[in-house]
Formats: structure tokens, sequence, C-alpha cells
């Protein structure tokens, strides 16, 4: 169980590193020149990896590689779903909700055998 709650809590920060190098530039360098906003997008984007590689390498001993993504998949949503509303102020739509529970619905089939083994 620990190795599962440290790649779940290094995932999330990676998320967040991941999401800002990803989108942030849409509201904080929208007049910039895009080779601008992709350089600066690149150097938050390295300390993305630095903790997602080590991230994957835990999670790895205990989960597979569909197991590790479907995971990175509902915490990239946890991330970025509030950061898309409070930070770039996008509104909400019931589909997204839809597509939410679709997400959530893959977790358990990926990690179903775990869930009800024993």
């Amino acid at each position: 169980m620990k190795i599962i709650l440290t790649t779940i809590l290094l995932l999330g920060c990676s998320n967040v590193f991941m999401t800002f190098a990803w989108y942030a530039h849409l509201k904080n360098l929208s007049q910039k020149p895009w080779l601008i906003a992709a350089l600066i997008s690149w150097g938050i984007a390295l300390f993305e990896y630095l903790i997602q590689v080590p991230a994957n390498r835990i999670g790895h001993q205990t989960m597979s590689v569909p197991q590790l993504k479907i995971l990175q998949e509902v915490i990239t949503l946890s991330v970025f779903v509030p950061f898309s509303v409070l930070y770039l102020k996008e509104s909400v739509k019931l589909d997204y909700l839809w597509a939410g529970l679709c997400i959530l619905g893959a977790l358990f089939f990926i990690f179903r055998e775990k869930l009800f083994a024993g």
C-alpha cells in the first residue's frame, strides 16, 4: 500500500507541473510568440519529468503499465479540473462529469483483480 500511495503522491505533484507546462501559457503568455511559450513550458516540464519518472518506476513494482496509465489519467483529471475552473476560469459542463465517470469506470476495471483478490 505504501508504494501505491507514494506513486499517487508523486504523480499528483508531477501533474501540477505538467498542467502548468501545458496550459498556463494560454493565460500568462498569450501575447508572447509561441516559441517563448514552448521554451518556458519545456522548462516547467523538466520538473514534471523529474517527479514522474521515479513515480512510474516506484509504481511499477506493484502495478502494471496499463494500471499506471489509468491511474495517471484519473490524477490528471483531478488536477486539471480545478486548474481549469479556478485558474483559467473555464466553465464546467455536464459532459465533463460523464467523461470523468467513464475514466473512473476505467480505473475500476483496470484494478478489478486487485480489488477482489483475496
